[in-house]
């Protein structure tokens, strides 16, 4: 009887302690529709004049070509972003202190006025204001880049900032933990980019995972499995000001590129895991 009860007892503390271990981890997106999501696109990119028409803006919650859809890629269901139109998808609810997890591979596909160049999109975090701040497209907030080549890079966006150890090479900011913190923003002297350490992206076509932490105002870029990039000190420019950008709502572009988004996935964390800041 002592060793049934016992038995019992240990299925229990498992059941609990994996159920808690799991039950932290929440999904963003549902496999079946854009729940809990908004949709914006920008003005309408004029082929003619190769110039985008800033009278002709489709806004918020309006997506006649169907640049946003569900559908279902390699046997799981996925957000199709067909990179028509630019502009975004964000979440209605924001967020602070977290771990995000999702995956992405790129399409065929690419539309003007990107047509000739690297597959673009992005992955926007702390995004906060308006729709359509930066060049009418997307909301003020930092940049995980996700670019052919380029994914983990930083850009601040309308205002966006951070304070990132970085030294110049040639033309290029790019991380090096050893290098001297640098703020990156719209009006900085070094400019608003600042270039990953390691490109591990893999090949297109193939589904990459990216994961971005961020507590307090720190961040740390991830691209399957690696470390490409630790950010200090995040921030918004305002009215001339710096002031903290540390929660905001989750944003991802549609930049001329199509792409698929999946396995979309968020946690809540109140430290940032020891093996991932050994990284630096």
């Amino acid at each position: 009887m002592k060793n049934l009860t016992a038995v019992i007892s240990l299925v229990i503390y498992f059941s609990f302690a994996y159920g808690n271990t799991h039950a932290q981890w929440r999904s963003l997106f549902n496999d079946k529709n854009l729940e809990g999501w908004d949709t914006y696109l920008g003005p309408v990119y004029d082929s003619t004049r190769k110039s985008f028409d800033t009278t002709k803006v489709i806004g918020l919650n309006i997506d006649p070509y169907s640049v946003f859809s569900v559908i279902k890629i390699d046997g799981m269901p996925a957000i199709r972003i067909s990179g028509e139109h630019f502009g975004g998808i964000s979440t209605r609810e924001s967020f602070a202190n977290y771990h995000l997890k999702l995956e992405f591979k790129w399409g065929k596909k690419k539309s003007n006025p990107r047509k000739d160049k690297v597959r673009d999109s992005g992955l926007l975090y702390h995004a906060v204001g308006r729709h359509g701040a930066d060049f009418g497209f997307w909301m003020r907030s930092q940049e995980f880049q996700v670019e052919e080549g380029n994914v983990g890079d930083y850009w601040g966006v309308a205002g966006g900032s951070f304070e990132i150890p970085a030294t110049l090479h040639e033309k290029n900011y790019i991380y090096d933990p050893r290098g001297p913190l640098t703020t990156f923003n719209e009006k900085s002297k070094v400019g608003r980019n600042c270039v990953k350490s390691e490109d591990a992206e893999n090949p297109s076509g193939q589904w990459n995972t990216i994961e971005l932490y961020c507590l307090g105002d720190t961040a740390v870029h991830m691209i399957n499995g690696r470390v490409n990039m630790i950010l200090y000190h995040s921030r918004q420019l305002d009215k001339g000001k710096l002031t903290r950008l540390s929660s905001g709502k989750i944003q991802i572009q549609s930049e001329g590129a199509e792409v698929f988004y999946r396995n979309i996935q968020i946690e809540k964390i109140k430290k940032l895991p020891a093996e991932i800041l050994k990284a630096k």
